[in-house]
């Protein structure tokens, strides 16, 4: 008769071993077959390993790796080496090239953006120069303009002022010359007549004026 025996540790261990003798008889091949979840395949086998208490096979460990496993792990490892070189990697590559383009894509549009703003830029600046360049000559221009104008202003005003001097000095001298003749017939008058009454004679009129008009000379020319 086979006593079970069971073990704990890190796993469960389950063997049977044979009772002592009188104890009872050991369990046949056949109902090994029935009783062992991993029987012996033959009776020799049986027989072979009944005797050592061992009427039932070890289980396969559950750390070992069978074949199909293997065959299994390595059938999907190569699928999905073979779906990422030819489906995968395509793909992301196609993303990171399609990605680069864009980018570069943008930085030549950018570059071509900053050209075309710099260069709008250098044109606004020239076409600013020109115009400042034309107000300057439009403004020297008139101001050469106003200055020609004020000098020919100016030679009319004094001009005009010299003319009016000139009028002025003439119808001075024409006033003086009437007052002079005015106060020398005045002074021949009188003269005439102190005379005339000092002497008690007329005196000659010509002699008088000639007198006068010298002693007014005289006294101008001192």
């Amino acid at each position: 008769m086979l006593t079970a025996v069971v073990t704990r540790g890190t796993a469960i261990e389950i063997r049977f071993v044979a009772a002592e003798e009188g104890e009872g008889e050991l369990m046949s091949f056949e109902e090994s077959q029935e009783f062992c979840e991993f029987p012996y395949e033959t009776l020799e086998e049986y027989e072979a390993n009944a005797e050592a208490a061992h009427p039932c096979q070890d289980g396969p460990s559950p750390l070992a790796v069978e074949v199909k496993e293997l065959a299994w792990g390595a059938g999907a490892f190569i699928v999905l080496a073979l779906l990422m070189r030819f489906w995968l990697f395509p793909a992301v590559k196609k993303g990171m090239d399609a990605r680069y383009h864009l980018i570069h894509d943008g930085h030549e549009q950018a570059t071509s953006s900053r050209a075309a703003a710099r260069a709008e830029v250098a044109e606004y600046e020239t076409a600013l120069a020109t115009v400042k360049a034309e107000a300057n000559e439009r403004v020297e221009a008139a101001r050469a303009t106003l200055e020609a104008e004020r000098a020919a202003r100016l030679t009319e005003v004094n001009a005009a002022i010299a003319a009016k001097k000139e009028a002025a000095a003439v119808e001075a001298a024409a006033a003086r010359e009437a007052i002079r003749a005015d106060v020398a017939a005045a002074a021949a008058d009188v003269t005439s007549r102190t005379v005339e009454l000092a002497t008690g004679r007329v005196p000659d009129q010509a002699a008088v004026r000639a007198a006068v008009d010298g002693a007014m000379t005289a006294e101008v020319s001192a």
